[in-house]
Order: structure tokens, then C-alpha cells, then sequence
């Protein structure tokens, strides 16, 4: 046992001792779309450094979580199936966490669109639809296209072909549409729509409003 772990019989301190150091879970993140080269992560991951990123990896590898994987295009880090098993509780954390993003973005915080893509899945995990639905959303220039039928939502970023249906909108006024915290009204007035505004309520429908939250919403 590593002298940094917690030392208890208890599972999830034993999860922590293996996935609670810093950026241990953002580099899981990074992989849970698909396998990655480490320049990429380095891309990806703005602020940790090079040194840290590989201590990161080797002690993930370790662990069981993540595997390299050497082929054609050199080597790619993927996650184990055991690691792919953190996407439930990191998208339920990700979930508890959503109503923070509505206090906007502090100088110098980083954004990736594949960042909003994957909470907006977990956020509208329970909205289905049949016949099957398309709605685009537009943040900063990029298209998020949320697929909607009755396995639930699927996200693709920068797809083939645009749907008829797109909202363009901030990062956070998406969030607040996705948790309930902003109306379809709202969203539609600080951003834009081009389409149906139906497939919008059809997406969207079944967000409930959070609690108050000091400093994000009043009481």
C-alpha cells in the first residue's frame, strides 16, 4: 500500500488512492471518447506539466486504469475496461457539479466543446425520443449535434452535415438550458435559434431545476 493512501477498508477510499491525485480524473476524461497520443493529452490538459503528466500515466498504468497501446501511429494511452468503469460516478460527479459552471468562466479557464458534449449526455441521460431527434448546439464556433432516440442522447462534435435545428449559445447558458436552471425562452434570448424550435423543447423537456445554490442562484 503507497504511503499516501488513505490507509481505510473502505471502498472508496481505496478509489481515491488510486484516481484521487490532481488530474488523475481529467486525463481519464480525456480518454473516455477513445485512446490518445500524449501530445495530445498534453494539448488537451492546459497547465499540467510534462514531468507530472507522465508520473500521471505511469501510476494510472499501474493501477489497471490505463493501458498503452502500440500501433501504426506510435503509441496511444486507452483506458482498461476497469478504467472505462469510471465514466458512471465521473459523469454523476460531473452532474452535481453542473450548477457551479453557471457562475461563468474565471480569466484563463480553458474550454473544450468535447468537454460540454460529454456533460450534456449525462445531463439529458433520461430524454428519449421516437421518433428520433437533431438539434445542434453552437458554442464558440464549434458544433455539438445532440442525436436524441429511444437509447437516450448521443453527442458528436463537428459532424458530417448540420441539422436543420441549431442553437448558438455560450457554454453556460447550455449548461443552465440542461440542468433547468435557464428556460428555453432565456436560452434562445442571449443566444440564437435557425429551425424548429419544437426539437428544442423535445430535448430539453424533461430538465428539472436544481436547488438554490449560495453565489449561483437565489434562494
Amino acid at each position: 500500500m503507497s504511503s499516501r493512501s488513505y490507509r481505510q477498508f473502505c471502498g472508496l477510499a481505496r478509489a481515491l488512492d488510486v484516481v484521487g491525485d490532481r488530474w488523475n480524473l481529467l486525463i481519464v476524461r480525456e480518454l473516455l471518447p477513445g485512446p490518445q497520443r500524449y501530445n495530445e493529452l498534453k494539448a488537451s490538459l492546459a497547465g499540467i506539466a510534462t514531468n507530472l503528466l507522465a508520473e500521471r500515466l505511469r501510476s494510472l498504468e499501474e493501477n489497471g486504469i490505463v493501458e498503452r497501446q502500440v500501433g501504426a501511429v506510435g503509441v496511444r494511452y486507452a483506458l482498461t475496461p476497469w478504467g472505462a468503469g469510471l465514466r458512471e460516478p465521473m459523469e454523476a460527479l460531473g452532474r452535481w457539479g453542473a450548477p457551479l459552471l453557471m457562475r461563468g468562466r474565471d480569466d484563463g479557464d480553458a474550454f473544450q466543446p468535447r468537454w460540454l458534449a460529454g456533460a450534456l449526455t449525462a445531463l439529458l441521460r433520461e430524454v428519449t425520443a421516437t421518433p428520433a431527434v437533431e438539434l445542434g448546439v453552437e458554442v464558440e464556433g464549434l458544433l455539438i449535434v445532440l442525436h436524441v432516440d429511444e437509447n437516450g442522447p448521443r453527442a458528436v462534435i463537428q459532424p458530417d452535415r448540420q441539422p436543420d435545428t441549431i442553437l448558438t449559445a455560450a457554454p453556460e447558458i447550455v449548461v443552465g438550458l440542461a440542468t433547468g436552471a435557464v428556460t428555453i425562452d432565456q436560452a434562445v434570448s442571449q443566444g440564437s435559434l435557425v429551425g424548429d424550435p419544437r426539437i428544442l423543447s423535445r430535448v430539453f423537456r424533461l430538465t428539472r431545476p436544481v436547488g438554490p445554490l449560495p453565489g449561483v442562484y437565489p434562494a
